[in-house]
């Protein structure tokens, strides 16, 4: 499956796409609304839940648990903004574009020049989990099966390939596990060195 703005499609990503959409197809349709309605909101929730966690950290963590806090909205961004790039690099089309996969659960198909590969969603959900988990391990444990759940909705519902999820997942997970924890590191330094800043004693000038 190849046209002049995407690259070659792996068989197996083809074929797994076309029995998980006609498995969509053939649910009733609550079903279909329910899931593109989650595809969105769980990416949602998640944003919550690291929210959540990093309430904790901010407000009971130590210097380290508040510096990743603090960083963790950044290694998002840092991740939607690789899956970007990456969007532009590869130029996938959409597999709901295809002639021969146009029965999706979704109510439209992304435009032209909207690429697939990675699926954004994925990435930022991937991100968002990986994310709370090093914040929160309880509440990361709720984040990690929701942010799965959330990648393989949107195959679910037609708009993506099984490797355009797989690869964003990975990428969020990634950014988020790694990145996080070094842009934390100056920020605990900086927090360190407000608290050394606020324990000093007041000097006064000297009286004549």
């Amino acid at each position: 499956m190849t046209n002049a703005n995407m690259t070659d499609v792996p068989d197996i990503s083809v074929e797994w796409y076309r029995d998980i959409v006609d498995f969509a197809d053939g649910t009733p349709q609550p079903v279909h609304w329910f899931a593109t309605h989650f595809t969105e909101g769980a990416v949602l929730l998640l944003g919550v839940l690291l929210v959540v966690a990093a309430a904790a950290q901010l407000l009971g963590g130590d210097i380290r648990g508040r510096a990743l806090a603090l960083a963790a909205p950044m290694s998002v961004l840092l991740a939607y903004g690789g899956s970007e790039g990456l969007k532009d690099l590869v130029a996938e089309d959409r597999p709901c574009r295809s002639p021969a996969d146009l029965v999706i659960v979704a109510a439209h198909c992304p435009p032209a020049g909207d690429w697939s590969f990675p699926s954004n969603h994925a990435t930022i959900a991937g991100a968002l989990a990986a994310a709370t988990l090093l914040l929160h391990r309880r509440i990361g444990l709720v984040a990690a099966p929701l942010a799965l759940l959330a990648a393989l909705s949107r195959t679910f519902i037609g708009v993506h390939y099984p490797h355009d999820v797989a690869a964003g997942l990975l990428l969020g997970v990634l950014v988020g596990k790694l990145v996080t924890p070094i842009v934390a590191r100056p920020v605990a330094e900086a927090l360190r060195w407000r608290v050394r800043r606020a324990a000093r004693p007041l000097t006064h000038p000297a009286r004549r």
